[in-house]
């Protein structure tokens, strides 16, 4: 379960970078060139992905429960928004919702 995790987490922070490079490219003037490790970040995102034994749709509904939390866990750190006790408690649902997922694969 913990390296399922740390694997959901990687992944999580591969997609954020894929897409937040772009953004700063589009939104904040940044260089293009900023289109580069960006494509090596969603081309790593989906590798992870490919990484895990379940099921793609099960893969796929478990990881959405710690891509919340490291979108929240970005938007604090990184883009530096104070986040609200209604972003704590979603993200502590989502996260449960993923390990009640991981904990079934395999039994169904």
């Amino acid at each position: 379960m913990i390296k399922t995790t740390l694997l959901f987490f990687a992944t999580a922070l591969a997609e954020i970078i894929g897409c937040f490079l772009p953004w700063l490219w589009l939104k904040r003037d940044g260089s293009p060139l900023l289109l580069v490790p960006a494509a090596f970040s969603l081309a790593l995102f989906v590798w992870l992905l490919t990484l895990h034994p379940a099921a793609s749709g099960r893969v796929y509904a478990a990881y959405g429960g710690v891509y919340v939390v490291t979108a929240l866990l970005w938007l604090r750190f990184v883009d530096g928004v104070k986040l609200s006790a209604y972003d704590w408690v979603g993200a502590a649902v989502a996260f449960c919702g993923m390990l009640i997922i991981v904990a079934g694969w395999g039994r169904a």
